[in-house]
């Protein structure tokens, strides 16, 4: 699928896509996209000010949604794999050409798909601003509503550091994220944005697999504003996640995980970091829990009173905007971000779980519980793991020679399995 991304006025002509998208706009028209329309708004309304490389991170991540979102596998060879030959408009389309192979192979990992990109210019993004702000903030933290990105925002404040949150807004955990950041260290400043995609046909079901660069994105366009980074200082962007749904293993041989996110997998941290490195971006992307499980980053938290106060505010659900109860999203409670979460709280606590699951009962011998996919898949990891030992069950989840420290990540995939298997032995009746 050919696809060219770039600001209004641009000649979209020249090129003789199947899809054009306007970056920063939210014109839409007959076979035209838009993405990102909002966020030259919200970069004026804080009076900050990205660098040009900064701002061209981001065009492409806006373009790469904008693939995600628009191509379908169903017109693939094989059904799932897709194919793009993406146009980006950007500011620096010698140097982002130099760099296109790195970022084909960040993008290949993120996706499974085949990318091909090619960058031209006039891209340069222009939001005035009379009086610039340079927040005195010392690094940049995520912030999605999670229980994960709560913990890291958490402990940074704890450590005395002065993190700047940033979020991408989604339906039902907006007022989530504006209420942790507002809660912790008596107030984060907090980038809040959409990409609010549009394009003519979406894929269905959405996936989820492009979305890391656009937080990663985010996050690097505000590191690039604060004035420790305007002073030549390097800043560190806080991607907060628990190893094992870090590396995202497949459960059985039959499932690949394609469906989820890889934002923290070493891989992705690595390639990016390298890329961000020769743009002379000075942003250094870290996830302090690699070797953590989740119950461990609850039980180590170093703020516990906070935490017991906002936990189960947080969101961790795979499928949260599908179940209501009285009108209400809730948590599925079954599938694997659920089944991580529920072990990991009861690893932390022995008191009741307080978050609402639409499917809480597990041991209840049915298709939507006890033998619902993810459950069993889950069963059978844990027998398979036990039979084999973890680093055959792994199979190629740390074969690529980018992963360091292996044997630890091997260690922490063990311990997060032993968790689950506590919980559902407690739920899932044999």
């Amino acid at each position: 699928m050919k696809i060219t991304c770039a600001q209004e006025g641009f000649d979209f002509r020249k090129y003789k896509s199947d899809l054009n998208v306007k970056l920063y706009s939210n014109t839409t028209g007959s076979g035209i996209g838009s993405i990102g329309g909002t966020i030259k708004y919200h970069i004026a309304k804080k009076k900050l000010v990205p660098t040009p490389r900064a701002w061209d991170f981001l065009s492409i991540a806006l373009a790469v949604i904008s693939a995600d979102s628009s191509g379908s596998r169903k017109t693939s060879p094989d059904g799932w794999t897709r194919s793009f030959d993406l146009t980006v408009s950007v500011e620096d389309a010698k140097f982002w050409n130099k760099e296109k192979e790195k970022l084909e192979e960040l993008l290949e990992f993120l996706t499974t798909d085949q990318w091909n990109l090619k960058f031209v210019g006039g891209g340069k993004v222009d939001v005035p601003i009379k009086k610039p702000a340079y927040p005195l903030e010392d690094c940049v933290c995520l912030l999605s509503g999670g229980l994960d990105s709560l913990i890291g925002a958490i402990d940074l404040a704890h450590e005395g550091k002065r993190p700047y949150a940033v979020s991408q807004i989604v339906t039902a955990d907006t007022d989530t994220q504006t209420d942790f950041a507002s809660t912790i260290n008596r107030g984060l400043s907090l980038f809040q944005v959409n990409h609010n995609v549009r394009v003519p046909i979406k894929e269905r079901p959405q996936t989820q697999r492009a979305r890391s660069i656009i937080f990663m994105a985010y996050g690097v366009l505000v590191a690039s504003c604060l004035a420790m980074y305007k002073a030549g200082n390097t800043i560190t962007l806080y991607v907060c996640e628990n190893g094992f749904i870090s590396i995202n293993p497949p459960l059985t041989s039959n499932r690949v995980g394609s469906l989820t996110t890889r934002t923290t997998h070493p891989v992705v941290i690595k390639i990016l970091q390298t890329i961000l490195d020769d743009a002379g971006l000075n942003v250094t992307v870290f996830n302090p829990y690699q070797l953590k499980t989740k119950g461990e980053m609850l039980k180590e938290c170093k703020d516990q009173a906070l935490l017991k106060k906002l936990v189960y505010k947080s969101t961790s659900c795979g499928r949260h905007l599908v179940n209501k109860i009285d009108g209400e999203y809730v948590h599925c409670g079954r599938c694997v971000p659920c089944i991580v979460r529920r072990s990991a709280l009861r690893h932390w606590t022995k008191s009741t779980d307080k978050t609402i699951y639409f499917y809480g009962d597990l041991s209840k011998q049915d298709k939507d519980h006890a033998h619902f996919d993810d459950v069993r898949a889950a069963l059978i990891a844990i027998t398979e793991s036990k039979d084999i030992g973890i680093k055959r069950w792994l199979g190629a989840s740390l074969s690529s020679s980018l992963i360091d420290n292996k044997y630890d990540i091997e260690n922490m995939i063990g311990r997060s399995l032993d968790e689950i298997k506590k919980f559902l032995k407690t739920k899932v009746s044999k």
